[in-house]
């Protein structure tokens, strides 16, 4: 089904056409002055350029094709707006306005210097409508070349629990592969653990100075390595810190550390049990935490399993003249004249022989290209890692390991402060569990419930409402701020039942429930689709406006994967979820003594809940049935 700024740009088309224009000029974009018209069209000021013409002729000619009707001159209409939302207009503003029926619009007006505004009809909107109720996925086309995407994200560190820093990439990367999936692209979204690095060595290391007497530290041992973790995962949680702590004093204890890694890296049987045990410890217990947080993968790989692509990727960068020593390291010079800045050769290989975040990186896609050949890449990370994939994803194109017009995306993220601006503590200033803040924003949310004097559910039912709509309002707080961007946590708005929330947008869907629910007490008939129903013409402004953020839907799902962006569909809902709230307001729905109107009127807010209900879904957010 095509979208509905699609089908106002063939009618426009048409008409520059048939004015002697180029059809590329009559690109339609919404309105910047909703005051003025609902969608117009700025393309008389470019063409204009190139047929040296007035702006406003052009348009005038234009709209008099569109509609059929005579140009009239008088200046009657004045105003318009400019591509960068500035007024224009006064009184000698040439204008046209339709003076007879049209399929798609019911007002076009040109004005100067030489906009076109446009207004919609309202009877093709109500069809519009009807047919996104019977489409598959509410009328989203299916993309002409699906893809296949690789989605890195969550990148947690095994033996370590989840904590704050680990949220926005898992619910950012989370929803990016949920949009991708559900546009029809083969989208896999790689958890890529981080298991193979000096925090490694520290936990071995840290393991023998508590329990010297494993077999794993017996050199002599020939026996089977027991099936049992030597440590449970409260154990191995503390195991690390510990480590890490003692590292920074002790330079012994680093350096054996240090050895350990090489050593696990290299094979060493006894060290890759210990591995082994720390892995299966420390997976289970993240699927667990990630599950919570309503976060899948498609895969539970880590910098481990580029181990066994290395080698050969490295003697292939070498045989092609990229790879050079330098100091006794192995690095890759990336840089190239275009640079605005300075970018650093990329450092493959330590003097020592040991591999680095670059070399397991390169060598994960390595791996990807193999199993998946992947047509783009989008990786979800900490944005102050952006140098780091910038060398990495170079050195990954002028090897070939991946070819030149392969997207490679880096989503960068700003990192969530609290209050006082800085990155986000607990109150004795350590760094919160993430199972600990999910707690209290669901106790939060308990609490708001309870003290609403017209709640209806009970204690139990508001401690399971609550589980739903904390962690909506955790994800949305999060989502509806533009990734790149650094955000303020505020439980208290963040768990408000009014305003740009999570919990503002379920309660527009539990009260849509509520309506239809008690339209069915009352004898109506309605199925889920409400393909029963048909929708009319608006019949007042509200209704419209409803309708015409409805009919924004697939416009908003392409561009906010196109442009790996969920805030936008955060931003949709919203202004999708304010337009339901004045509609319900202005309108008598259930009382509606017409019966086709109310039925139309059950057809269209069934409609937008499930335009609402598909659009959490992306940003891995569920709605509960009464709040």
């Amino acid at each position: 089904m095509k979208k509905i700024l699609d089908l106002m740009e063939q009618e426009l088309r048409q008409a520059f056409e048939a004015c002697g224009y180029e059809a590329k000029f009559a690109k339609v974009v919404l309105s910047n002055r909703p005051d003025l018209c609902e969608y117009q069209c700025n393309g008389a000021m470019a063409a204009a350029k190139a047929y040296k013409k007035k702006p406003i002729d052009i348009a005038t000619a234009v709209v008099e094709k569109l509609t059929g009707a005579g140009a009239d001159a008088s200046g009657a209409q004045a105003g318009g707006a400019d591509a960068s939302g500035a007024q224009t207009g006064g009184a000698d503003a040439a204008s046209m306005q339709s003076g007879s029926a049209h399929p798609v619009f019911s007002e076009a007006v040109a004005v100067m210097p030489g906009f076109i505004n446009l207004k919609v009809s309202g009877q093709f909107l109500a069809e519009y409508m009807v047919r996104m109720a019977a489409a598959d996925k509410l009328g989203l086309e299916a993309p002409e070349k699906p893809e296949t995407v690789i989605v890195d994200y969550g990148g947690a560190n095994v033996a370590k629990p989840l904590h704050v820093g680990h949220l926005r990439a898992a619910i950012i990367g989370e929803s990016i592969k949920r949009m991708g999936r559900f546009l029809g692209h083969r989208t896999i979204g790689d958890v890529h653990l981080g298991d193979w690095g000096l925090q490694m060595g520290l936990i071995i290391e840290e393991l023998r100075d508590r329990k010297p007497g494993l077999v794993y530290f017996d050199e002599s041992f020939t026996g089977e390595f027991p099936a049992e973790a030597p440590f449970t995962i409260s154990e191995l949680e503390e195991i690390y810190p510990a480590a890490s702590a003692k590292s920074k004093t002790d330079e012994a204890f680093k350096e054996r550390a240090h050895q350990a890694t090489l050593k696990l890296q290299k094979g060493y049987a006894p060290f890759r049990a210990i591995w082994q045990h720390i892995m299966s410890v420390s997976v289970e217990d993240l699927k667990k935490n990630y599950s919570n947080l309503n976060v899948e993968f498609d895969l539970w790989k880590g910098e481990s399993d580029a181990e066994p692509y290395i080698a050969d990727m490295i003697q292939m960068l070498v045989d092609k003249g990229l790879a050079y020593e330098s100091q006794g390291a192995l690095v890759v010079d990336v840089a190239e004249e275009t640079d605005s800045k300075e970018i650093p050769p990329c450092l493959i290989r330590k003097s020592d022989g040991a591999s680095l975040y670059a070399t397991s990186d390169l060598a994960t896609i390595v791996e990807r290209e193999q199993d998946f050949h992947p047509d783009r890449y989008i990786y979800v990370v900490d944005k102050r890692q952006g140098m780091h994939f910038e060398q990495v994803f170079r050195v990954a194109k002028k090897a070939g390991i991946v070819k030149q017009d392969t997207p490679m995306i880096f989503l960068g993220f700003g990192t969530m402060n609290g209050k006082d601006g800085k990155p986000f503590k607990t109150r004795e200033g350590g760094v919160m569990r993430l199972e600990t803040l999910i707690a209290e924003i669901n106790e939060a949310v308990y609490a708001r419930i309870m003290e609403d004097e017209e709640r209806t559910v009970s204690e139990e039912e508001a401690r399971r409402t609550a589980g739903i709509v904390g962690l909506a309002a955790l994800k949305y707080g999060d989502l509806s701020n533009q990734a790149v961007k650094d955000y303020v946590f505020d439980i208290e708005r963040f768990t408000a039942f009014s305003g740009n929330t999570g919990p503002y947008i379920l309660y527009t869907i539990v009260r849509i429930k509520s309506i239809l629910n008690k339209y069915r007490e009352n004898g109506g008939i309605v199925s889920e689709d409400a393909l029963e129903k048909n929708i009319l013409p608006a019949a007042n402004d509200s209704e419209k406006a409803l309708m015409l953020l409805i009919s924004r839907y697939n416009e908003v799902l392409e561009s906010g994967f196109a442009e790996t962006a969920p805030h936008k569909i955060c931003q949709y809902i919203y202004e999708l979820s304010n337009a339901f709230n004045s509609f319900y307001h202005e309108t008598k729905i259930l009382t509606e003594p017409d019966e086709a109107r109310k039925d139309s009127f059950i057809g269209l807010i069934t409609l937008a809940k499930r335009v609402l209900e598909t659009c959490i879904g992306l940003l891995g957010i569920e709605a509960p049935d009464r709040m």
